[in-house]
């Protein structure tokens, strides 16, 4: 079964925590590959990962692959400066095998990932939890107003795919995706999102409620079922700064977290406050409703 992560260095904290649930909850660890698509990771980098599956007796393959997003996407929206999540796109171009489990690193995995490595397609290019409607998104003007897409067509959050190459590549998925990026660059408020939810407009194979199960910095634990994934969905994230204090999921993150993975808990590093700075809006969110409430 192909894994595959797209990573920048800011996503290597996250990162950790994914990949020992991952490995800690998959029965048989030898039937996995996984694909670290890898933004400015040293050569360090490389090597800790290594020593992490190294210590988690992981039995499969790995591999990583440098590629710079800004080179193809750098003309499109980015999410907070950063257009590393743009490389799913870019999936099928290298991986050359049938399918693909994409995750996000921003998960703590507590089902069995073989679980779905059968699962039926249906002839769809992608499967995702979908759940959502285009009516409740961000770009909800967007995709309604300028594309005419139906507000009740179901919309899928994008951290958790699982993605049929050969159809990917049959459809020329990538270019539609391209084409339509190229038209609206900065319309994209969802980035690579957004693109897969129009191209799919709706059509696409429905995966188990439990392989996404979002979760937000205020919200209750999702209890879908007693194994899932858990998303930490937009900002902050459990480990982000002062996130201690304010996300729920925060105890939940930490049940997996490598104390030796990095050396710096606790302190402060420029990546820290930039990062703090790029997603102020998101605490102020959170404190305001805390007030109003």
């Amino acid at each position: 079964m192909n894994i595959a992560f797209c990573n920048n260095k800011l996503g290597l904290i996250g990162l950790h925590v994914t990949l020992i649930s991952l490995i800690r909850n998959c029965s048989d660890t030898s039937q996995l590959s996984i694909w670290f698509l890898c933004v400015a990771h040293t050569v360090k980098d490389k090597l800790k990962i290594e020593r992490l599956l190294k210590q988690e007796s992981f039995q499969g393959e790995f591999c990583f692959i440098d590629f710079n997003p800004f080179e193809t996407f750098g003309g499109f929206r980015s999410l907070h400066g950063d257009w590393t999540c743009y490389g799913r796109l870019l999936l099928a171009d290298i991986i050359h095998e049938d399918r693909v489990l994409y995750l996000d690193s921003d998960l703590v995995i507590e089902l069995d990932v073989l679980t779905i490595n059968d699962f039926d397609l249906h002839g769809h290019f992608l499967g995702a939890v979908g759940g959502g409607r285009f009516k409740f998104t961000l770009g909800r003007e967007f995709y309604i107003n300028k594309l005419g897409i139906e507000p009740d067509l179901e919309y899928f959050n994008s951290g958790i795919l699982l993605l049929d190459l050969h159809e990917w590549r049959l459809k020329n998925i990538k270019e539609e995706c391209l084409k339509i990026a190229r038209r609206y660059p900065m319309e994209l408020s969802s980035c690579d999102q957004d693109l897969l939810n129009i191209v799919c407009a709706g059509n696409f194979a429905k995966l188990p409620p439990s392989f996404n199960c979002e979760w937000v910095a205020s919200g209750e634990k999702p209890s879908v079922s007693s194994n899932m994934i858990f998303h930490f969905v937009g900002s902050p994230k459990p480990w982000d700064p002062f996130a201690f204090l304010i996300h729920n999921g925060h105890q939940t993150w930490l049940n997996y977290q490598n104390k030796t993975w990095l050396s710096r808990v606790g302190d402060f590093t420029t990546a820290d406050i930039t990062r703090a700075w790029n997603i102020r809006r998101s605490y102020l969110r959170y404190f305001y409703r805390k007030l109003v409430h």
